[in-house]
């Protein structure tokens, strides 16, 4: 036990939220001294008041001084920590915030009165925000993917659930953690390698191996019963300060999304049963945001329906809009509208099939439409109704839902929420387009109905705008 003790004392190691907690301090850090020089830049330039608490009083809006959070809120995708470890990512999603915000700040620069918005203020913020930002990320790059700073993790079990998350490891670059290898009772594999990392010992040796090897974190990816020695062993060394984690949550964590191929029926009533019921504050709430969400899109429709129409109809012809039926919450049918994207003979013999990337079914101007979902706006009707949300899984068609039903687990349980039309499935994974790909965007959208609150909502959104500009649809 004292081995064990001694083997905790090391490095500073953080976990996956800590990070989180990191960037989002560091984040903020930059950006409010980014604030300062673009003040400090803006107020040397005036002519009259110059850099003075007069300046600082009178010249910036109240709304310049809100800028270090919106910039947060701008760099939404960039808190997911594996994206944040990949220095190309943040490079490009930094970028992209920039180009997003500076968008924003000419939609309403445009809308307002001449002279009545600071082109200097925000242009230097924005430039300094940027640089400053990228520097501070690489540096958290460099320092939190350098071994020393990387927990040390054992994996207990080399069956089908170790292999699951020993691909998802193996697929990760760079790695989330250091693992130093498997313990597993089965003799015949004592010594061999799975996926690329070796089985270095039993159950009996389990506590031996933590201390020899510094280990903070112990994952348990055992499905069947467990021996009573290896459970006492997992306790003493969670006394001593090992973290002991399931495999399930491992997955979560990792990858945000569920592993419906390892998990068993008790699972899925317990996550969704006992742990996944939504309170009736968040389902008012919910109801509201969506009420305005849809009424604010309804006037978008509205505004841009001529220009689309005009479009369809010079491209293809009539009709403008198609509609299907797709089932929604408990499986209960609704019809939903949506502009027509496809030739009129996209499905001659009556069956539905996949959208494809770059699908040859597509008109020119549905290519455009289905890459940027404009094509889905008519679908805020539906959210008016109260036949779907602005966050959901998306909604399936009856015949789809029949035959995913028999080859994808747990696959009905997408029903026990309404449909929305963006979703974590969406702005995560997109289309899928076999049963494998189905499989996998499932357990995004378990993980969405599992998790969900306004706060997961409101993320959702945000990032939305990153899926339209990146042109993700098919």
């Amino acid at each position: 036990m004292d081995s064990v003790k001694v083997a905790r004392m090391g490095p500073w190691r953080l976990r996956l939220g800590e990070r989180r907690g990191v960037l989002l301090i560091g984040d903020f850090i930059v950006a409010l001294l980014s604030l300062v020089i673009a003040l400090y830049l803006w107020g040397t330039s005036e002519r009259f008041l110059g850099w003075s608490l007069e300046f600082l009083e009178k010249r910036p809006p109240a709304w310049y001084y809100a800028l270090p959070f919106i910039w947060l809120i701008l760099m939404v995708e960039l808190y997911d920590m594996h994206r944040a470890s990949n220095w190309r990512e943040t490079y490009r999603l930094i970028a992209m915030a920039a180009l997003i915000g500076l968008v924003l700040y000419m939609i309403f620069y445009f809308a307002s009165q001449p002279r009545s918005l600071p082109r200097r203020g925000v242009a230097t913020f924005l430039i300094a925000v940027s640089l400053l930002t990228l520097g501070w990320r690489y540096l958290y790059i460099r320092i939190f993917t350098a071994p020393q700073f990387m927990r040390r993790v054992l994996l207990v079990g080399g069956g089908k659930a170790g292999v699951t998350l020993l691909k998802v490891i193996r697929d990760l670059h760079p790695p989330p953690f250091h693992l130093v290898g498997i313990i597993d009772d089965d003799p015949d594999k004592l010594g061999s390698t799975i996926e690329g990392y070796q089985v270095i010992g039993g159950g009996d040796c389990i506590i031996e191996v933590i201390g020899r090897e510094s280990i903070s974190d112990v994952i348990v990816a055992i499905s069947g019963e467990m021996r009573g020695g290896l459970f006492q062993a997992l306790l003493d060394a969670q006394e001593c300060g090992v973290e002991i984690m399931r495999m399930p949550k491992v997955y979560e964590e990792l990858l945000n999304r569920v592993p419906i191929r390892v998990l068993e029926t008790d699972w899925i009533l317990r996550s969704f049963v006992d742990e996944a019921r939504a309170s009736r504050f968040y389902e008012v709430g919910k109801r509201l945001v969506d009420i305005l969400g849809g009424l604010i899109g309804t006037l978008v429709f509205v505004s841009l329906f001529p220009f689309m129409a005009l479009a369809i109809l010079i491209d293809d012809g009539r009709p403008i809009f198609y509609a299907q039926i797709r089932f929604g919450r408990g499986a209960q049918p609704y019809r939903i509208y949506k502009y027509r994207t496809m030739r009129r003979d996209a499905e001659a013999d009556g069956m539905p099939q996949w959208a494809r990337e770059d699908d040859i079914r597509a008109t020119r101007v549905g290519r455009f439409l289905r890459k940027t979902h404009l094509d889905e706006l008519p679908q805020f009707l539906n959210v008016l109704r109260g036949e779907m949300g602005l966050v959901g899984p998306r909604a399936e068609r009856p015949e789809l839902v029949g035959m995913f039903q028999k080859h994808v687990p747990f696959y009905r349980a997408r029903l026990l929420v309404k449909p929305g039309i963006t979703g974590w499935a969406q702005v995560n994974f997109g289309y899928a387009s076999s049963i494998d790909e189905t499989i996998t965007k499932l357990e995004y959208d378990l993980y969405y109905i599992k998790h969900r609150n306004l706060l997961l909502d409101f993320i959702i959104l945000l990032r939305t705008p990153a899926t339209i500009l990146g042109f993700r649809g098919r």
